[in-house]
């Protein structure tokens, strides 16, 4: 079975997030899904399969090492690279079903853009825990809504934390275990960037993915919020992880989608065995 291993919002290998890509026939059972999963030990692997309905042109779900997972943007990105670099597609605009609906990737060059759905955010109070488990108190805190209405996740949910500058961003060194305590799916923090519009960061020890890379289903999130409080529709994201990664992004209100556009190399091709 082929396997490829893609750097995905970078331009650079060795930067970016890695996410594995699995293409299948038909899916395994999920138990064997969870296990490549856990055995690449990188934030996601995308699992996907052909469609000859008319739908969409693909099936794609996504594993973290420890969980399946509902939305995932740099897994995604690397699957349509892995179509287009590596398994010869030749249509400039993919589909895929996906348990947060039809997704898709057009490309233009080596520049790739998927079309997102916007997740809402509910304004909340700062817990004694969460400060504690970030060591910062932040300026704001919101609960990221589901990603989709039938969510059963123990964890479904996101916090986004807001800070006042990057450099807070930057320096927080959080307390995992205390943020995998958390009744939360994982903590987004973010601030206004300096060269970016926002930089933010990503934890999701409880998921198995202490911090990630490069995290689009976060910039679902942070699309609106930033285009909102900056007043601008298109906006450039730096995640400020220690490999980094960068996210041109759009917001458009009137459908309540984003638009998240990056790069991707690949990394590794190979063969696995199950």
């Amino acid at each position: 079975m082929k396997l490829f291993q893609i750097d995905a919002f970078t331009s650079r290998r060795f930067h970016g997030n890695p996410a594995a890509v699995v293409p299948m026939e038909v899916f395994a059972d999920d138990a064997k899904l969870l296990a490549i999963a856990a055995e690449n030990n990188l934030a996601e692997t995308a699992f996907f399969t052909p469609r000859s309905d008319g739908g969409a042109s693909f099936n794609l779900r996504w594993f973290t090492p420890t969980v399946e997972v509902d939305l995932c943007g740099h897994a995604t990105l690397a699957t349509a690279h892995a179509l287009w670099a590596e398994l010869g597609e030749t249509r400039d605009a993919l589909a895929f079903d996906t348990r947060s609906g039809i997704l898709t990737v057009t490309r233009e060059g080596d520049l790739y853009t998927m079309d997102f759905p916007a997740l809402p955010l509910v304004r909340q109070e700062p817990t004694t825990a969460l400060v504690r488990a970030l060591g910062r108190e932040p300026s704001e805190v919101y609960a990221v809504d589901k990603s989709r209405p039938d969510e059963k996740a123990v964890r479904p949910q996101k916090l986004m934390c807001v800070f006042g500058n990057k450099r807070e961003v930057h320096e927080l060194e959080p307390d995992l275990a205390a943020i995998a305590a958390l009744d939360t799916f994982g903590v987004i923090v973010t601030a206004p960037g300096a060269g970016h519009d926002f930089v933010s960061r990503f934890f999701a020890p409880a998921a198995g993915v202490p911090e990630d890379a490069v995290t689009g289903s976060a910039h679902c999130a942070l699309t609106p919020f930033w285009s909102n409080r900056l007043g601008k529709v298109s906006l450039t994201a730096h995640q400020v992880s220690k490999r980094g990664g960068e996210l041109w992004v759009r917001y458009d209100e009137a459908t309540s989608r984003v638009h998240l556009s990056g790069h991707a190399v690949t990394y590794l091709r190979g063969e696995i065995e199950i």
